[in-house]
């Protein structure tokens, strides 16, 4: 059984605390947040698991633990993932692992150095479309993919102190929201070679306007170009993605009744195939920490690593930089973490 922590209940600490509860395997020992209110009140919740509310991580973290959940603002990351480290948990941290690619290669070479497993969690691995879309291209049944379309947006999130607001604690869109795509699109077509970006909103300060749009351009060493689309500028929540291949195109939308779809434009053979979905038991955050916890177990290797997710903030900061600079970013790939 894995002793857990959960420290930050924001939304996404919520989500992690509830689903270690269910878990068979996982024991959800702990809750940490510094508004005692709110910890005090999920501990309730959930009493009948007869685990600990606590507003100073430090506190929690003498307990003996096997497993920290960090789910604070992206800021606050470094210093809670190495905390844990030191007391030698291993440390599952939501995305992005941190404010900048340096803060990013740090954590994952600390915890190399405690001997602490890093598990980031970059969910849209986990989500069925966006797998099965991974499948549908390596299986080559769209041809060779030339230009990917994606889209990621809604409204504009609060949290404690608006820390979301502040570009020097979140990153905004492009390293909070788009990272997401960042992942995905490089666990699909590999390394990323030139990036340029545009905004509404920033790159610095405070965002008094609470609402940011950006647009994205990547080129991948394979030669595929993504132009990508995120938004704190709507109401309605949606993802989306086109994938336009020699032999196909391969299309998702979130709002659609149809969502995923693969065109063939193969002649004289049907055009709208569609691949269907089911309802699942497990959301893709519960199946994501999941299998991250049975990775502990059984010492296996995940679906994201510690390097994927410096990758991702690798390129999210390539992408603010292009913003800042009003230019395109190369990016040359160098850093070894293993």
């Amino acid at each position: 059984m894995v002793r857990v922590v959960v420290v930050g209940l924001g939304t996404m600490g919520a989500v992690h605390a509830r689903s270690f509860a269910k878990m068979e395997n996982a024991d959800l020992i702990g809750v940490v947040d510094i508004n005692e209110s709110r910890a005090d009140s999920f501990a309730k919740e959930l009493d009948t698991l007869g685990f600990y509310s606590f507003t100073d991580a430090k506190q929690a973290l003498g307990e003996r633990i096997d497993v920290v959940s960090v789910c604070l603002p992206t800021d606050l990351h470094p210093s809670y993932v190495k905390e844990a480290a030191n007391i030698g948990a291993d440390v599952i941290c939501e995305k992005p692992l941190a404010r900048t690619a340096k803060a990013a290669e740090e954590i994952v070479r600390y915890c190399k150095k405690k001997g602490a497993r890093l598990f980031v969690g970059h969910v849209v691995r986990f989500f069925p479309e966006y797998r099965k879309a991974k499948e549908v291209v390596e299986a080559g049944r769209i041809g060779d993919v030339g230009v990917v379309r994606t889209t990621r947006g809604g409204a504009f999130p609060k949290a404690s102190e608006n820390w979301y607001a502040d570009y020097d604690r979140s990153g905004g869109v492009v390293l909070d929201l788009l990272v997401h795509d960042f992942d995905f699109l490089r666990w699909t077509f590999g390394e990323v070679e030139r990036i340029y970006a545009k905004n509404i909103g920033g790159v610095a300060g405070i965002n008094e306007q609470a609402k940011e749009y950006a647009l994205v351009s990547i080129r991948f060493k394979s030669g595929v170009i993504a132009h990508l689309e995120g938004s704190w500028a709507h109401k309605q929540f949606r993802t989306s993605f086109e994938f336009a291949g020699r032999d196909g195109i391969l299309a998702y939308d979130s709002q659609s009744a149809q969502p995923l779809i693969a065109e063939k434009s193969d002649a004289g053979k049907a055009g709208g195939v569609a691949v269907p979905e089911s309802p699942l038991k497990q959301s893709p955050y519960e199946q994501e920490l999941r299998h991250f916890i049975g990775c502990i177990e059984k010492n296996e290797q995940p679906l994201v690593t510690a390097e994927d997710a410096y990758r991702a903030v690798e390129i999210a900061e390539a992408a603010l930089e292009s913003i800042k600079q009003d230019k395109p970013i190369t990016l040359h790939v160098q850093t070894v973490l293993s």
